[in-house]
């Protein structure tokens, strides 16, 4: 189903329309996973709280009976600017693979980038990061660490597919020192359940609306976010900004569905007047000239480049994924200083891509096709940089 009418609600409207439903109880995998979780569940009720501000924006579905569900601000759109039509994939010899375009690394040189953030920037593959900012907070950004969670993972592996190359692992140390985990959408390659239970509840975890539900009990700390809402941790404030793509979760047939139940979204921290962006997974719209009237230039942006190839379904898979040539003209509209692109890799399930990093070969050959003036900072799963 699509929901592609939009309707944008004053606060009293999104206050009264927004649906606290029944949490659910989570199936771990795992005898002490689950052990772990009744335990937790047994300790406290969480901590929800939903954070709308007088300017946050809320969009509603305007279809009789899912007038809860979320939908795009630009849901119609499709006027890309530019579309790669031939030769997409050239070689290049900065890229050496153990096949063609698959199990590969980056060994071109990086641009020189004259900025100073303060902030660090470590990717551990598909869209996870780990963020330090300039006054020494830590936030994770869509922490998945092993395969897809319960019950796809079953599925998958009966099905021989699309299991990945674990991301990059991070350390009981690292882990313990986060201040924030930040969610961008609740899709099974963004969100694992059992990240949770490893994280445990002393991070405060920053949320779209309606995601609340999918946590165990244990005293969570949970702000559900509506898009331009904003949290302050520490020193640093996260904002919530509107991305353009769909969620959903549970399909069981003819029994129940989650289309468009909860919000998706990206990211804006700000520091100090530095600012970095994680756009989530999203296809090109004018949101992002609309981010960038908001927050200005945008010092550090973190981009989605894959999940966007389909022979059944082109236009769906670029409605909801920018290709690498809508990824640099977001960059543009978002006036970035850096951009670091995201989404392919060793690590990343090839969902919507030819091979591992085959955007990565088309983003390289159309950052030169189209002379862009931003920098792009290509790191391979594991590396870190401080701009």
């Amino acid at each position: 189903m699509q929901l592609m009418a939009n309707r944008r609600l004053t606060l009293t409207q999104a206050w009264q329309s927004v649906k606290i439903v029944k949490v659910v109880k989570l199936v771990k995998k795992g005898a002490l996973t689950v052990l772990v979780s009744a335990l937790l569940g047994c300790a406290s009720q969480n901590h929800v709280e939903k954070v709308i501000h007088d300017d946050s924006v809320i969009n509603y579905a305007d279809v009789e009976g899912y007038e809860d569900r979320f939908t795009n601000i630009y849901g119609e759109f499709d006027d890309y600017p530019v579309t790669c039509e031939d030769d997409c994939y050239p070689a290049n010899p900065i890229i050496s693979c153990k096949e063609e375009m698959q199990s590969c690394l980056y060994n071109g040189e990086h641009p020189k980038v004259s900025l100073d953030t303060g902030y660090t920037v470590t990717w551990l593959g598909h869209a996870s990061f780990v963020i330090d900012t300039p006054s020494g907070e830590q936030f994770l950004i869509d922490p998945v660490f092993e395969q897809f969670d319960w019950p796809v993972n079953w599925a998958f592996r009966l099905a021989e597919g699309f299991n990945r190359n674990p991301a990059v692992p991070l350390s009981h140390e690292k882990k313990a020192q986060t201040d924030a985990v930040l969610y961008s959408h609740i899709h099974y390659d963004h969100f694992n359940k059992d990240d949770i239970g490893e994280l445990g509840n002393t991070p405060t975890y920053l949320v779209p609306l309606g995601f609340a539900e999918h946590f165990p009990k244990g005293g969570f700390t949970i702000k559900e976010m509506a898009w331009y809402a904003s949290q302050k941790v520490s020193q640093t404030t996260a904002h919530f900004v509107p991305a353009h793509h769909f969620s959903n979760r549970i399909l069981v047939p003819f029994i129940h569905e989650d289309n468009n139940a909860t919000l998706w979204g990206g990211w804006v921290l700000e520091n100090n007047g530095k600012t970095l962006f994680f756009a989530g997974d999203t296809g090109y719209s004018p949101h992002f000239k609309d981010i960038h009237e908001r927050f200005g230039d945008i010092d550090v942006c973190l981009l989605p480049i894959a999940s966007y190839f389909s022979e059944e379904s082109p236009k769906f898979y670029r409605k909801v994924h920018t290709t690498p040539e809508d990824a640099i003209t977001a960059a543009e509209d978002l006036q970035c200083g850096v951009v670091i692109p995201w989404g392919y890799g060793n690590s990343s399930w090839r969902m919507g891509d030819k091979t591992s990093h085959s955007a990565l070969f088309r983003l390289l050959h159309m950052k030169d096709k189209l002379n862009t003036p931003i920098p792009w900072y290509v790191l391979n799963e594991g590396d870190s940089v401080s701009f």
